[in-house]
């Protein structure tokens, strides 16, 4: 999948390459190594994202998973799930930073 990363992340892959590459690479291979299919897995992402409290993971994973066609309804469900565990506040920064993407995609 080809995306166009934010400045700050097309910096990182001019700076530092090999690291970027080896990074790609796991995350390739992590892909590779379970029974999921492309939408479970993005969807899974999406809970990863909204559960570390990160805005970067949460759009990476968003991006991502729009790019493999899981629907917008499909993505916030995902987050919807994540409240009960991470708490309402938290799940509200998650929505409001998949909305970001959403928003412009």
């Amino acid at each position: 999948m080809q995306t166009r990363f934010p400045q700050w992340t097309r910096r990182f892959q001019k700076t530092h390459g090999k690291v970027w590459r080896a990074f790609q690479k796991l995350g390739e291979e992590c892909h590779r190594a379970g029974p999921l299919d492309t939408r479970s897995r993005r969807l899974v992402k999406i809970g990863i994202a909204a559960g570390s409290g990160s805005e970067g993971a949460m759009h990476s994973a968003v991006r991502n998973a729009l790019a493999e066609g899981v629907s917008r309804d499909e993505i916030r469900h995902a987050i919807l799930l994540s409240i009960t565990t991470i708490g309402f506040p938290n799940g509200q920064a998650a929505l409001s930073w998949a909305e970001d993407v959403m928003r412009r995609k």
